[in-house]
Protein backbone atom coordinates (compact mmCIF):
# COMPACT_ATOMS: atom_id res chain seq x y z
CA UNK A 1 0.00 0.00 0.00
CA UNK A 2 1.65 3.29 -0.88
CA UNK A 3 1.90 6.35 1.06
CA UNK A 4 -1.42 8.40 1.12
CA UNK A 5 -1.74 12.44 2.30
CA UNK A 6 -5.23 12.75 3.67
CA UNK A 7 -6.62 16.07 4.82
CA UNK A 8 -10.04 16.78 6.05
CA UNK A 9 -11.31 20.29 6.26
CA UNK A 10 -14.74 21.53 7.65
CA UNK A 11 -16.28 25.45 7.92
CA UNK A 12 -16.72 26.93 11.25
CA UNK A 13 -20.14 28.61 11.41
CA UNK A 14 -19.06 31.28 14.09
CA UNK A 15 -21.89 31.45 16.30
CA UNK A 16 -21.97 33.40 19.63
CA UNK A 17 -20.79 30.90 22.08
CA UNK A 18 -18.41 30.17 19.37
CA UNK A 19 -17.69 33.69 19.62
CA UNK A 20 -17.44 33.41 23.42
CA UNK A 21 -15.01 29.88 23.65
CA UNK A 22 -12.27 31.65 21.30
CA UNK A 23 -12.14 34.63 23.74
CA UNK A 24 -12.22 32.80 26.53
CA UNK A 25 -9.60 30.22 25.24
CA UNK A 26 -7.37 32.76 22.94
CA UNK A 27 -8.59 30.20 20.16
CA UNK A 28 -6.90 32.03 17.03
CA UNK A 29 -9.71 33.34 14.51
CA UNK A 30 -10.53 30.88 11.81
CA UNK A 31 -13.12 30.19 9.17
CA UNK A 32 -12.42 26.95 8.86
CA UNK A 33 -10.81 23.90 10.93
CA UNK A 34 -9.01 20.68 9.83
CA UNK A 35 -6.44 18.00 10.15
CA UNK A 36 -4.02 16.05 7.73
CA UNK A 37 -2.22 13.00 8.22
CA UNK A 38 0.39 11.11 6.13
CA UNK A 39 0.69 7.54 6.34
CA UNK A 40 2.64 5.00 4.86
CA UNK A 41 1.26 1.46 5.36
CA UNK A 42 3.57 -0.88 3.02
CA UNK A 43 1.37 -3.77 4.07
CA UNK A 44 1.85 -5.59 0.35
CA UNK A 45 5.63 -6.29 0.76
CA UNK A 46 4.59 -9.29 2.76
CA UNK A 47 2.29 -12.03 3.42
CA UNK A 48 0.51 -11.49 6.10
CA UNK A 49 -3.02 -12.44 7.77
CA UNK A 50 -3.45 -10.02 10.44
CA UNK A 51 -3.28 -6.97 11.32
CA UNK A 52 -3.86 -3.87 13.81
CA UNK A 53 -4.48 0.16 13.53
CA UNK A 54 -4.56 1.22 17.50
CA UNK A 55 -4.53 4.62 18.82
CA UNK A 56 -6.30 6.83 21.62
CA UNK A 57 -9.96 7.95 20.38
CA UNK A 58 -9.89 11.31 17.81
CA UNK A 59 -6.07 10.57 16.41
CA UNK A 60 -8.07 9.40 12.84
CA UNK A 61 -8.51 5.41 12.88
CA UNK A 62 -11.39 6.00 11.33
CA UNK A 63 -10.61 8.49 8.59
CA UNK A 64 -7.69 6.68 7.44
CA UNK A 65 -9.54 3.19 7.19
CA UNK A 66 -12.11 5.03 5.13
CA UNK A 67 -9.42 6.18 2.73
CA UNK A 68 -7.11 3.24 2.71
CA UNK A 69 -9.79 0.45 2.65
CA UNK A 70 -13.37 1.75 2.21
CA UNK A 71 -14.69 -1.38 0.34
CA UNK A 72 -13.41 -3.67 2.91
CA UNK A 73 -15.16 -2.17 6.32
CA UNK A 74 -17.16 -4.68 7.36
CA UNK A 75 -20.13 -2.44 9.55
CA UNK A 76 -22.82 -4.17 12.00
CA UNK A 77 -25.06 -6.70 10.32
CA UNK A 78 -28.77 -6.99 10.15
CA UNK A 79 -30.40 -10.13 12.34
CA UNK A 80 -33.72 -12.03 11.72
CA UNK A 81 -35.52 -10.47 14.72
CA UNK A 82 -37.15 -13.58 16.00
CA UNK A 83 -34.62 -16.38 14.39
CA UNK A 84 -31.80 -18.41 15.76
CA UNK A 85 -28.28 -16.72 15.16
CA UNK A 86 -27.82 -19.65 12.60
CA UNK A 87 -30.25 -17.75 10.17
CA UNK A 88 -28.30 -14.50 9.86
CA UNK A 89 -25.99 -16.46 7.40
CA UNK A 90 -25.80 -16.59 4.16
CA UNK A 91 -28.57 -18.97 2.86
CA UNK A 92 -25.94 -20.89 0.94
CA UNK A 93 -23.76 -21.82 3.53
CA UNK A 94 -24.05 -25.22 5.25
CA UNK A 95 -24.62 -25.83 8.70
CA UNK A 96 -21.16 -27.56 9.19
CA UNK A 97 -19.38 -24.49 7.61
CA UNK A 98 -21.33 -22.45 10.12
CA UNK A 99 -20.80 -24.31 13.34
CA UNK A 100 -17.28 -24.52 12.16
CA UNK A 101 -16.85 -20.47 11.96
CA UNK A 102 -18.89 -19.96 15.39
CA UNK A 103 -16.54 -22.68 17.33
CA UNK A 104 -13.48 -21.45 15.78
CA UNK A 105 -13.92 -17.53 17.40
CA UNK A 106 -14.10 -19.40 20.23
CA UNK A 107 -18.51 -19.59 20.66
CA UNK A 108 -18.69 -23.24 21.07
CA UNK A 109 -22.06 -23.45 22.64
CA UNK A 110 -24.39 -24.70 20.48
CA UNK A 111 -27.44 -23.98 22.85
CA UNK A 112 -26.52 -20.21 22.43
CA UNK A 113 -26.90 -20.79 18.27
CA UNK A 114 -30.42 -21.46 18.10
CA UNK A 115 -30.95 -17.94 20.06
CA UNK A 116 -31.81 -14.44 18.48
CA UNK A 117 -29.03 -12.46 18.50
CA UNK A 118 -30.67 -9.75 20.09
CA UNK A 119 -31.08 -11.96 23.62
CA UNK A 120 -26.52 -12.59 23.44
CA UNK A 121 -24.08 -11.09 25.50
CA UNK A 122 -22.13 -8.70 24.37
CA UNK A 123 -19.03 -10.71 24.63
CA UNK A 124 -21.33 -13.51 22.43
CA UNK A 125 -22.56 -10.93 20.17
CA UNK A 126 -18.89 -9.64 19.36
CA UNK A 127 -17.79 -13.87 18.66
CA UNK A 128 -20.84 -14.10 16.54
CA UNK A 129 -20.20 -10.89 14.30
CA UNK A 130 -16.89 -11.86 13.88
CA UNK A 131 -17.81 -15.35 12.51
CA UNK A 132 -20.24 -13.70 10.26
CA UNK A 133 -17.81 -11.26 8.97
CA UNK A 134 -14.92 -14.00 8.75
CA UNK A 135 -17.53 -16.35 6.97
CA UNK A 136 -18.83 -13.98 4.35
CA UNK A 137 -15.32 -12.61 3.87
CA UNK A 138 -14.24 -13.41 -0.03
CA UNK A 139 -11.04 -10.65 0.41
CA UNK A 140 -10.18 -8.02 2.96
CA UNK A 141 -12.07 -7.25 5.99
CA UNK A 142 -11.72 -5.13 8.43
CA UNK A 143 -13.18 -4.39 12.00
CA UNK A 144 -13.54 -0.73 13.36
CA UNK A 145 -13.97 -0.36 17.20
CA UNK A 146 -12.49 -4.03 17.14
CA UNK A 147 -13.85 -5.49 21.36
CA UNK A 148 -14.55 -1.94 21.99
CA UNK A 149 -17.73 -3.29 23.57
CA UNK A 150 -16.64 -6.27 25.50
CA UNK A 151 -15.03 -6.78 28.99
CA UNK A 152 -11.24 -6.79 28.42
CA UNK A 153 -10.33 -10.23 29.39
CA UNK A 154 -13.59 -11.09 26.91
CA UNK A 155 -11.57 -8.76 24.14
CA UNK A 156 -8.35 -11.15 25.13
CA UNK A 157 -9.52 -14.36 24.65
CA UNK A 158 -11.67 -13.16 21.98
CA UNK A 159 -8.83 -12.09 20.45
CA UNK A 160 -6.71 -15.20 20.33
CA UNK A 161 -9.63 -17.10 18.86
CA UNK A 162 -9.49 -14.67 15.66
CA UNK A 163 -6.62 -14.48 15.30
CA UNK A 164 -6.12 -18.58 15.02
CA UNK A 165 -9.59 -18.94 12.85
CA UNK A 166 -8.31 -16.00 10.90
CA UNK A 167 -4.68 -17.71 10.01
CA UNK A 168 -6.78 -21.15 9.75
CA UNK A 169 -9.28 -19.74 7.04
CA UNK A 170 -6.27 -18.29 5.47
CA UNK A 171 -8.10 -14.65 5.36
CA UNK A 172 -6.62 -11.14 5.85
CA UNK A 173 -8.10 -9.38 8.57
CA UNK A 174 -7.38 -6.01 9.98
CA UNK A 175 -8.59 -5.01 13.55
CA UNK A 176 -8.78 -1.30 14.18
CA UNK A 177 -9.38 -0.08 17.74
CA UNK A 178 -8.33 2.28 20.08
CA UNK A 179 -7.19 -0.77 23.00
CA UNK A 180 -3.83 -1.90 23.11
CA UNK A 181 -4.36 -4.56 25.23
CA UNK A 182 -5.45 -6.98 22.48
CA UNK A 183 -2.02 -7.26 20.30
CA UNK A 184 -0.30 -9.75 23.01
CA UNK A 185 -3.12 -11.94 22.19
CA UNK A 186 -4.28 -11.05 18.43
CA UNK A 187 -0.48 -11.76 17.61
CA UNK A 188 -0.88 -9.58 14.52
CA UNK A 189 1.43 -9.66 11.66
CA UNK A 190 1.69 -5.70 11.49
CA UNK A 191 0.51 -2.84 13.93
CA UNK A 192 0.35 0.73 12.93
CA UNK A 193 -0.01 3.55 15.62
CA UNK A 194 -1.92 6.26 14.03
CA UNK A 195 -0.78 8.58 17.38
CA UNK A 196 2.85 7.83 16.53
CA UNK A 197 2.21 7.43 12.57
CA UNK A 198 4.86 4.35 13.22
CA UNK A 199 4.40 0.92 11.56
CA UNK A 200 6.30 -1.90 11.78
CA UNK A 201 6.24 -5.57 11.09
CA UNK A 202 5.77 -8.26 13.84
CA UNK A 203 7.35 -11.60 14.49
CA UNK A 204 4.63 -14.47 15.69
CA UNK A 205 4.68 -14.78 19.00
CA UNK A 206 3.11 -17.01 21.85
CA UNK A 207 0.26 -15.58 23.46
CA UNK A 208 0.38 -14.83 27.20
CA UNK A 209 0.26 -17.69 29.55
CA UNK A 210 -3.17 -18.43 30.89
CA UNK A 211 -2.33 -19.79 34.77
CA UNK A 212 -5.37 -21.93 35.87
CA UNK A 213 -6.41 -23.33 39.67
CA UNK A 214 -8.01 -26.76 39.55
CA UNK A 215 -10.42 -27.74 42.50
CA UNK A 216 -12.54 -30.57 43.31
CA UNK A 217 -15.88 -29.23 43.36
CA UNK A 218 -19.68 -30.44 44.81
CA UNK A 219 -21.14 -31.04 41.98
CA UNK A 220 -24.16 -28.32 42.46
CA UNK A 221 -21.17 -26.04 41.36
CA UNK A 222 -22.51 -27.72 37.86
CA UNK A 223 -25.50 -24.93 38.48
CA UNK A 224 -23.30 -22.05 37.04
CA UNK A 225 -22.11 -24.15 33.58
CA UNK A 226 -24.88 -26.67 32.58
CA UNK A 227 -27.24 -24.02 30.14
CA UNK A 228 -24.29 -24.12 28.27
CA UNK A 229 -23.60 -28.23 27.58
CA UNK A 230 -24.25 -29.16 24.36
CA UNK A 231 -26.42 -32.66 25.51
CA UNK A 232 -28.42 -31.62 28.74
CA UNK A 233 -28.41 -30.09 31.88
CA UNK A 234 -28.57 -32.78 33.90
CA UNK A 235 -25.43 -34.21 35.84
CA UNK A 236 -24.99 -37.76 37.88
CA UNK A 237 -25.06 -37.91 41.01
CA UNK A 238 -22.19 -40.11 41.36
CA UNK A 239 -20.05 -37.82 39.05
CA UNK A 240 -16.68 -36.79 40.58
CA UNK A 241 -16.74 -32.72 39.59
CA UNK A 242 -13.77 -30.15 39.21
CA UNK A 243 -13.81 -26.55 38.30
CA UNK A 244 -11.25 -24.07 36.41
CA UNK A 245 -10.56 -21.01 37.90
CA UNK A 246 -8.12 -18.20 36.36
CA UNK A 247 -7.93 -15.17 38.47
CA UNK A 248 -10.55 -16.21 40.84
CA UNK A 249 -13.05 -16.53 38.45
CA UNK A 250 -14.49 -20.17 37.53
CA UNK A 251 -14.03 -20.58 33.66
CA UNK A 252 -14.28 -24.39 33.13
CA UNK A 253 -16.17 -27.32 34.80
CA UNK A 254 -15.20 -30.85 33.76
CA UNK A 255 -16.59 -34.23 35.51
CA UNK A 256 -16.23 -38.28 35.20
CA UNK A 257 -17.49 -41.36 36.43
CA UNK A 258 -16.61 -44.64 37.36
CA UNK A 259 -16.58 -46.89 34.26
CA UNK A 260 -18.91 -49.91 34.81
CA UNK A 261 -17.29 -52.53 32.70
CA UNK A 262 -15.77 -55.49 34.42
CA UNK A 263 -13.26 -55.72 32.12
CA UNK A 264 -12.08 -52.06 32.61
CA UNK A 265 -12.49 -51.76 36.37
CA UNK A 266 -9.59 -49.46 36.78
CA UNK A 267 -11.33 -46.80 34.25
CA UNK A 268 -12.77 -43.55 34.46
CA UNK A 269 -14.77 -41.92 31.72
CA UNK A 270 -15.41 -38.08 31.25
CA UNK A 271 -19.60 -37.01 31.67
CA UNK A 272 -19.63 -33.60 31.36
CA UNK A 273 -16.99 -30.98 30.48
CA UNK A 274 -18.05 -26.89 29.70
CA UNK A 275 -15.92 -24.07 29.32
CA UNK A 276 -17.80 -20.84 29.93
CA UNK A 277 -18.73 -18.35 26.26
CA UNK A 278 -16.20 -15.70 27.39
CA UNK A 279 -13.11 -18.08 28.13
CA UNK A 280 -13.70 -20.62 24.74
CA UNK A 281 -11.46 -20.87 22.17
CA UNK A 282 -8.01 -20.67 24.46
CA UNK A 283 -7.81 -24.31 25.04
CA UNK A 284 -8.77 -24.48 28.94
CA UNK A 285 -11.33 -27.33 28.18
CA UNK A 286 -8.43 -29.18 26.43
CA UNK A 287 -6.05 -28.30 29.08
CA UNK A 288 -8.88 -28.83 32.25
CA UNK A 289 -9.28 -32.35 30.92
CA UNK A 290 -6.07 -33.55 30.09
CA UNK A 291 -5.30 -32.21 33.63
CA UNK A 292 -7.29 -34.70 35.51
CA UNK A 293 -6.66 -37.54 33.14
CA UNK A 294 -2.91 -37.43 34.06
CA UNK A 295 -3.89 -37.53 37.44
CA UNK A 296 -5.89 -40.10 37.20
CA UNK A 297 -3.15 -42.30 35.49
CA UNK A 298 -0.86 -41.33 38.31
CA UNK A 299 -3.34 -43.21 40.30
CA UNK A 300 -3.31 -46.31 38.05
CA UNK A 301 -6.53 -45.62 36.48
CA UNK A 302 -7.37 -45.91 33.02
CA UNK A 303 -9.13 -41.94 31.42
CA UNK A 304 -11.24 -42.36 28.46
CA UNK A 305 -13.52 -39.76 26.54
CA UNK A 306 -16.29 -40.02 24.47
CA UNK A 307 -17.64 -37.20 22.30
CA UNK A 308 -19.88 -35.76 19.34
CA UNK A 309 -17.97 -31.98 19.17
CA UNK A 310 -16.20 -32.11 16.01
CA UNK A 311 -13.47 -29.54 17.20
CA UNK A 312 -12.40 -31.88 20.15
CA UNK A 313 -12.43 -34.95 17.96
CA UNK A 314 -10.15 -33.06 15.55
CA UNK A 315 -7.90 -32.54 18.28
CA UNK A 316 -7.30 -35.34 20.25
CA UNK A 317 -6.84 -37.12 16.53
CA UNK A 318 -3.76 -35.20 16.35
CA UNK A 319 -2.81 -34.79 20.02
CA UNK A 320 -0.10 -37.35 20.99
CA UNK A 321 -1.87 -37.10 24.54
CA UNK A 322 -4.70 -39.12 23.15
CA UNK A 323 -5.29 -42.72 20.77
CA UNK A 324 -8.41 -43.12 19.32
CA UNK A 325 -9.96 -46.57 20.48
CA UNK A 326 -13.46 -45.96 18.10
CA UNK A 327 -13.30 -44.12 15.24
CA UNK A 328 -15.91 -41.10 14.50
CA UNK A 329 -19.08 -43.06 13.55
CA UNK A 330 -23.16 -42.19 13.45
CA UNK A 331 -24.27 -43.46 16.76
CA UNK A 332 -27.43 -45.50 16.62
CA UNK A 333 -29.79 -46.70 19.07
CA UNK A 334 -28.71 -50.17 19.47
CA UNK A 335 -30.85 -51.18 22.74
CA UNK A 336 -29.95 -53.16 25.48
CA UNK A 337 -27.67 -52.03 28.05
CA UNK A 338 -26.14 -49.21 26.41
CA UNK A 339 -29.46 -47.89 24.47
CA UNK A 340 -29.52 -44.99 27.18
CA UNK A 341 -26.16 -43.63 26.27
CA UNK A 342 -26.92 -44.23 22.73
CA UNK A 343 -29.97 -42.03 22.78
CA UNK A 344 -28.28 -39.32 24.30
CA UNK A 345 -25.56 -39.32 21.14
CA UNK A 346 -28.13 -40.62 18.51
CA UNK A 347 -27.58 -39.35 15.16
CA UNK A 348 -24.06 -37.36 16.16
CA UNK A 349 -21.13 -39.02 14.76
CA UNK A 350 -18.74 -39.76 18.08
CA UNK A 351 -16.10 -41.11 18.55
CA UNK A 352 -14.01 -42.16 21.60
CA UNK A 353 -10.35 -41.41 22.88
CA UNK A 354 -8.09 -43.07 25.74
CA UNK A 355 -6.03 -40.81 27.48
CA UNK A 356 -2.50 -42.02 26.63
CA UNK A 357 -0.42 -38.37 27.93
CA UNK A 358 2.23 -38.10 30.30
CA UNK A 359 1.35 -38.50 34.20
CA UNK A 360 1.37 -35.97 36.95
CA UNK A 361 3.26 -36.05 40.07
CA UNK A 362 1.84 -38.63 42.60
CA UNK A 363 1.31 -35.95 45.18
CA UNK A 364 -0.16 -34.16 43.06
CA UNK A 365 -2.93 -36.16 42.10
CA UNK A 366 -3.14 -37.54 45.37
CA UNK A 367 -4.35 -34.08 46.80
CA UNK A 368 -6.55 -32.85 44.17
CA UNK A 369 -8.95 -36.40 43.75
CA UNK A 370 -8.66 -38.29 47.15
Amino acid sequence: MPSIDIIRESNIVRTPRVKQIESIFDIPLSEKTGESWSVNLPIEEKKWNVGLIVGPSGCGKTTLINEMFGQSIVNDFEWPDKKSILDGFPKNMGIKDISSFLSSVGFSSPPSWVRPYSVLSNGEKFRVHIARVLAEAEGLCVVDEFSSVVDRTVAKIGSSAISKTVRRFKKQFIAVTCHEDVEEWLQPDWVYRVHDKAFEWRFLQQRPKINLEIAKVHRSAWRMFSRYHYLDAKIHNAAQCFVAFWDGMPVGFMSYLHFMNNRLKRTKKGHRAVVLPDYQGVGIGNTLIEYIASCLIALDFDFIGRTATPGIIYYRARSKKWKMIRKPEISVDRGGRGKKSSVRHRGRIVATFRYVGPKAKLKTAEKLLL
